[in-house]
């Protein structure tokens, strides 16, 4: 009787702490989307932010966001694809495996103020990029590396070590093995942690203040001259992000709407946060049962 009723007793401690983060993240949400939902409209997306005047939206901030967000991708993922595929394809259990694996949880842990000072020491001042996209990009870079290696690592485990075998029954190298056969069947769950791995990156503000800048350049959205200083594809910019407007505007803000500004915008933020997240969910469930069908035909 005992045993059970402890049974019980931890069951329901459990589920009252569960309800509480689930309460907790509900009202936090539901704070932010109530307050800056309202003020979300086509005009405040698609038009220039003010520095003075009120009225202002964030265009530009919108674009930089998602354009440091490709930039980051681009050049992290490839680096983690390959560095999953060694640490779960071909790594055998050394020093030097348990070193990268501890130099990848180290890296993860990291606090973002962190990536961002380094970035500003080694990209900003080192390498002389000045606060631009590229500099922001490579900040990001480092913060997202670390997560997505182990998101990719995981799927690649997550495959039957079966299929690997008929690969290789088949004559398959090993290369060609993880190819032709590894590589798709983790592709739902690669998806995943990519999309996971950017939301975080999108929300990011920290790393980006002493990398990328706080402050924009004018953009000229016809100028696809990647060279010009004005033109929206130079990677060279200063480019101010939508979770740096906010910090931005509710520190240093003096236009008359800043609180309108700061919610609508957080409000942004968390609504395509919670796409990415869902999406990612969506997404990888389908690709595993439209992969698994295919097999099974």
């Amino acid at each position: 009787m005992n045993s059970k009723r402890n049974d019980r007793i931890a069951t329901g401690v459990i589920y009252f702490l569960v309800g509480l983060v689930i309460l907790l993240l509900i009202g936090i949400i539901g704070n932010i989307l109530l307050s800056g939902v309202p003020h979300l409209s086509w005009d405040f997306l698609t038009k220039a932010s003010s520095s003075f005047e009120a009225g202002g939206g964030i265009r530009d901030q919108l674009f930089n966001s998602l354009y440091l967000l490709v930039l980051t991708l681009l050049i992290s993922l490839p680096i983690a694809l390959g560095a999953a595929i060694y640490l779960a394809e071909y790594a055998a259990d050394t020093w030097l495996t348990r070193l990268i694996r501890t130099t990848i949880e180290i890296l993860s842990s990291l606090p973002s103020i962190v990536v961002g000072l380094f970035g500003y020491l080694v990209f900003v001042v080192q390498f002389g990029l000045g606060f631009s996209i590229i500099a922001g990009a490579l900040a990001l870079t480092f913060f997202n590396l670390p997560i997505l290696t182990s998101n990719i690592e995981q799927a690649i485990n997550g495959v039957p070590q079966a299929q690997r075998e008929a690969g290789w029954a088949l004559g398959l190298s090993n290369w060609k093995t993880i190819r032709g056969i590894v590589l798709p069947a983790a592709l739902p769950g690669i998806i995943t942690g990519v999309i996971l791995s950017a939301g975080r990156v999108f929300g990011e503000a920290a790393a980006l203040i002493y990398t990328a800048g706080q402050s924009g350049s004018t953009i000229d959205y016809a100028n696809w001259n990647i060279f010009s200083p004005t033109s929206f594809l130079n990677v060279m910019r200063p480019a101010e992000t939508l979770a740096v407007h906010i910090w931005k505007v509710n520190t240093e803000g003096i236009v008359p709407d800043v609180n309108v500004v700061s919610a609508a915008t957080s409000a942004l933020l968390i609504i395509v946060v919670i796409i990415f997240n869902f999406g990612a969910r969506a997404l990888g469930n389908w690709l595993y049962k439209r992969l698994t069908s295919a097999r099974a035909k």
